[in-house]
């Protein structure tokens, strides 16, 4: 298997996040909606929310996966960070989602001063599941009706990790 490169995501890549989460999984699995114009990708990376990262991971060049997380502007929320994933439909099960996770939590806990991490996951997500608790994550609670998936409300899991001691 090649090896998976992470790197800070660039302009070009607007295409290639543009078709990741044009599948089908990376819309089940996330709040993306169907049919995005791909200049939405090219305005995030243009103009990135202030305290935001925007990583990319790379198998032979090819964008695989992308991840997104965001400081908390507030200074009394100063210490948490927030974030968002999705992985190619065509490379599951190939550790990506895991190189992201290790290159952001490195991130947080030793560049950043973040000490909490958040993310909110749908419950029946059973691979992401697996990967956060892996990072060591925790469900914190959870949301009823959380959002609209193919026509039906499904559920949300908020879940969190603390920077280990």
């Amino acid at each position: 298997m090649s090896e998976i490169v992470i790197r800070h995501a660039e302009i070009g890549d607007a295409e290639a996040l543009h078709q990741l989460y044009s599948q089908q999984t990376p819309q089940r699995d996330t709040l993306h909606i169907p049919y995005s114009p791909q200049g939405q990708w090219l305005e995030r990376l243009k103009e990135p929310k202030p305290g935001s990262r925007n990583l990319v991971a790379c198998i032979d060049r090819k964008v695989v996966g992308q991840l997104t997380f965001a400081v908390e502007p507030s200074p009394r929320r100063s210490h948490v960070a927030s974030f968002g994933i999705g992985v190619d439909s065509n490379f599951h099960g190939r550790g990506v989602a895991s190189a992201l996770m290790a290159a952001m939590t490195d991130l947080c806990d030793n560049w950043l001063r973040v000490e909490r991490i958040e993310l909110t996951v749908f419950v029946d997500n059973a691979p992401a599941l697996a990967v956060y608790r892996k990072f060591g994550f925790e469900i914190e609670g959870t949301g009823k009706n959380y959002a609209l998936r193919d026509g039906q409300y499904v559920d949300a899991h908020f879940m969190a990790r603390f920077k280990p001691e």
